[in-house]
Order: structure tokens, then sequence, then C-alpha cells
């Protein structure tokens, strides 16, 4: 992977640069699903942590739970999820705009003050496309899409995963990027290019 290539994984469509990574302990919580999904989708997140060297914990102090997965089958059922509201603004506008992009993820983010993720939610309409894959492809792909906060168009054409035999597993300039992400000398959130730079040498160190 070269410094642009780098690069482009945090450069937003609008052209402005933008890198975040967790700066606490995640608390994953899913609902919509059976309980036999939930190991598959908590060992996907023990695993891209462990390949980001952070750390989980039972409980955050201040959410509880700060890595919130949905599972919806429509994207109508988003304003019946109580206290959603008060997580995403203006719902009823993002459900019209998730509808209407026929959509089958979406992403959101809390930042704390000093632009680390504080808390991600991550929702997911089963349809067709999402309904083929794996459980084990599906959580590992979202648990690396919100390890970071990555650009919008960083996964457009070429997904984060990658097969290995009949595994599926990280790509690994992916890997390399996330493991190199959380080194402790780069900061938590990055507005200028020359992070990817910084970010680039780390991952030739790894």
């Amino acid at each position: 992977m070269t410094p642009d290539e780098v690069s482009a994984l945090f450069t937003r469509a609008d052209g402005t640069y933008c890198f975040a990574r967790w700066g606490r302990p995640i608390v994953p919580v899913v609902f919509g699903v059976e309980d036999a999904s939930l190991g598959v989708l908590k060992g996907a997140c023990e695993a891209v942590v462990a390949l980001a060297g952070h750390r989980m914990a039972e409980t955050d102090p201040e959410l509880g739970a700060n890595l919130m997965v949905f599972f919806l089958t429509d994207w109508a059922e988003l304003p019946q999820v109580s206290g959603l509201d008060r997580l995403l603004p203006d719902l009823p506008r993002l459900v019209r705009r998730l509808q209407d992009a026929e959509a089958n993820q979406y992403r959101a983010f809390r930042f704390d003050p000093d632009g680390a993720i504080q808390a991600a939610f991550v929702f997911l309409r089963m349809d067709e496309s999402l309904s083929a894959l794996s459980a084990e492809a599906l959580a590992l792909g979202q648990m690396a899409q919100v390890i970071l906060l990555w650009s919008d168009t960083a996964f457009r054409r070429q997904s984060p995963l990658a097969l290995a035999g009949a595994h599926t597993v990280l790509r690994p300039d992916i890997a390399e990027v996330i493991r190199a992400a959380y080194d402790p000398v780069l900061p938590a959130k990055a507005n200028d290019a020359s992070h990817a730079l910084r970010l680039y040498a780390r991952m030739a160190r790894t």
C-alpha cells in the first residue's frame, strides 16, 4: 500500500482528511439477533480489538455500552427503538434518507472532547445482499469498519475482507493500517493529510 492509498482511506468525498480511533475500551451490545449469533459478533469484535492492540471492557462508566449494533428488517423500525432519537438527531429525516437510498447499513459515531471515538452505532438492514453473507463475514466486516473512522468512500469499491482458503479474513493491508493506527505515538484524531505519512511509516515498521 502506498502513502496515497493510505491517505485515501481517510479522505472523505468532499476532500477533507478525517481520522479517529477509539480512546476508551470498547463495550459492545447487539440487538435483534438470536443468542447463537452473539458469540460470533463478540468473537469478531475481540479479534479486531486485539489486532489493534486496544481494549474491551464489561461496561463503560458513562454510557454502559458504547458500541451498539442493531439488526433490522426495515428502516421503519428505527423510530420504534426506545431512546434512539436521543442518540441520532433528526431521526425521521435519517430514516427517509436511508429508505430513499435503499441502504442496507449505516454507522454513526460520537466523539470525546479530544476527538477520539467515544461511541459507535451500527444499523444493518438485513436485505438479500447482507443475508447472503456468513455470520462470520458480516461480523468481521462491521467490526473492521468501526475500529477506526474511515472515509465515507473507503470501502465502496473493495471490501475490507478477503478469502484465505475457505475462511474470511481481513485484507492484510487493512489489518496493517488498523494495527499501525493504534500506535501510541500517533494521535487519536487527525485532520491533516500529513497524518497518513506518519501512519504509512508505522505500517512499514510492522
